[in-house]
């Protein structure tokens, strides 16, 4: 099994929590995007530099299982590998925990097909970023 690296973190805020007081689940996506843009900065391939390279990402799938409730002032610790690239896709493995009992809060995958920024087509995953990925991780995903 490959390991994750924690590469985000973040407090609870009472604004996201529910009349529970227990962290909405909706936000998590967003804590899966935040460690996602996190994790493709940490390899030096970030956002900028796809767009330098005339291609981008778009999300085309997002699967999240919720284990405990994370509640107001809760600081989260959030990691991310890459499990997985196809000719376009690649799909990234997550996982979100209590920073102080390290209990897992969630987890889950999210898949993005790489697109040609100038027509919007689906392209392939340029061999640069697969190698920065796998420098970073210190592990090869399948199909990489």
């Amino acid at each position: 099994m490959a390991t994750f690296h924690d590469v985000f973190e973040n407090r609870i805020r009472f604004e996201e929590t529910d009349m529970e007081g227990v962290a909405f689940y909706g936000n998590y996506v967003t804590y899966q995007d935040e460690t996602f843009n996190s994790f493709i900065r940490e390899t030096g391939y970030g956002y900028d530099r796809l767009r330098e390279a005339g291609w981008a990402l778009r999300v085309v799938n997002v699967d999240l299982d919720y284990r405990a409730g994370a509640t107001f002032g809760d600081e989260l610790v959030h990691g991310m590998y890459a499990e997985r690239f196809g000719g376009s896709s690649m799909t990234f493995a997550y996982r979100g925990r209590r920073a102080d009992d390290g209990a897992g809060v969630v987890s889950g995958s999210v898949t993005h097909v790489a697109i040609d920024a100038e027509t919007g087509e689906s392209t392939r995953v340029p061999e640069e970023f697969r190698e920065a990925i796998v420098a970073f991780q210190d592990e090869r995903p399948e199909g990489a």
